[in-house]
């Protein structure tokens, strides 16, 4: 009898930083890859998420990856142990999402000769933003990592945005043939649904980390101006207060917020589906993203945005559409456009109803996962890896 030889299962390893953010944003596209015939591993800090990731079958591997911190013999640290991780696990395929992940997972990667790499490019971080001496020294240290990390046969850049893309290849971090556009990580359009508006007071929801650069101080700001006009409505943060990240803001400054009756904090929430059909209005007004999320479920919830005209945020929330937008640390234009559209509720179905269109045919998970999975299948015949067998 002649013995049938084992699938071919390559190794695909996701480097992130948070293990969290591994199950928000890349979970989908582990689970095809594994149905398609990988080996799914996961390399994140630890943490309480880990043990999710594990009982969805997925290895995990812990390393010192953390969002925080710019010391230069911890991030040492950091691209050793993913060095030592690489030449013992050997993967055919990695994946690596976030500003450290891409920078110290791809000078990892590098040194330990991986053959593929997709490298997700999820924003430029505040670094790209943050003014003075302090930021020009930490951005020429990032891009000559990225330089290094990204320069190379076996590699691909995911941007989520145009804008992104284009500064990578101006200031020559990417080569123009290894940069892939791929709009975010994805919706599940079954999940995240349109729902009527409902009843009572209109609703303004700002979802997002509690970072000044999401606009957060603006928003406050902008409905500070609202209630003194006499404006009826509530608004809400929704989201963690974002420690570790160096433009946080401090709980006490949220909860000082929430006492003078400027806007309710309702912390971190998991249920971001419920949450937005207690919404009227959706609101980021950040400095800068990749492609916000956030931005994506509340237009698949037909629900209108109000953001700023900045990378990012343009890609879905587009000016007389499904959005208005303002210039970004602008509090005053913040305020009249969301005064608008809280006293007008025929503006604001409008606006839904074509977000809702423009997720379905551009924005749900399944194209999102489909993109992904056909670049992993083209970069590992590029290097010879073969394309994996899929299980029967």
């Amino acid at each position: 009898m002649t013995r049938q030889a084992a699938p071919h299962r390559p190794k695909l390893l996701f480097t992130v930083n948070d293990a969290g953010f591994f199950l928000s944003h890349r979970l989908p596209v582990a689970l095809a890859a594994r149905d398609a015939g990988y080996e799914v591993h996961a390399a994140t800090a630890p943490g309480a998420a880990v043990a999710r990731i594990r009982d969805l079958g997925f290895t995990h591997h812990a390393v010192p990856l953390s969002r925080r911190g710019l010391n230069p013999l911890a991030e040492l640290g950091t691209l050793w142990s993913l060095l030592r991780l690489y030449r013992r696990l050997r993967p055919d395929l990695i994946h690596n999402v976030t500003v450290k992940p891409v920078l110290l997972g791809g000078i990892a990667a590098r040194l330990a000769g991986a053959p593929a790499v997709v490298s997700a490019v999820s924003g430029l971080g505040y670094v790209f933003i943050r003014q003075g001496w302090k930021g020009s020294v930490l951005r020429f240290a990032i891009q000559t990592g990225y330089r290094w990390a990204l320069r190379r046969r076996g590699v691909r850049v995911i941007f989520q945005n145009p804008d992104d893309r284009e500064i990578f290849l101006t200031q020559g971090l990417a080569t123009a043939k290894d940069c892939v556009l791929i709009k975010g990580s994805g919706v599940d359009v079954t999940r995240f649904t349109p729902a009527p508006e409902p009843e009572g007071l209109p609703v303004v929801v700002l979802p997002a980390r509690m970072l000044r650069d999401k606009g957060v101080g603006e928003f406050v700001e902008a409905a500070r101006r609202l209630r003194a006009q006499g404006v009826a409505a509530r608004f809400v943060l929704a989201g963690g207060a974002g420690d570790g990240n160096p433009t946080a803001i401090p709980a006490t400054e949220l909860r000082s917020w929430q006492d003078e009756d400027a806007v309710e904090w309702w912390g971190f929430r998991s249920d971001m589906a419920a949450v937005l059909r207690q919404a009227h209005i959706v609101c980021l007004p950040s400095y800068r993203e990749g492609l916000p999320k956030s931005l994506i479920e509340a237009a698949a919830c037909a629900r209108p945005i109000v953001s700023c005209d900045v990378p990012g945020c343009r890609e879905i929330a587009r000016d007389g559409v499904n959005a208005l937008l303002v210039p970004p640390r602008d509090p005053s234009a913040l305020a009249e456009a969301l005064g608008r559209l809280i006293g007008d509720g025929e503006l604001r179905r409008r606006f839904g109803a074509r977000g809702r269109e423009i997720v379905e045919a551009e924005f749900s998970l399944d194209r999102v996962v489909g993109e992904t999975l056909e670049l992993y299948t083209a970069l590992m015949r590029e290097t010879g890896a073969g394309a994996p067998c899929a299980p029967t």
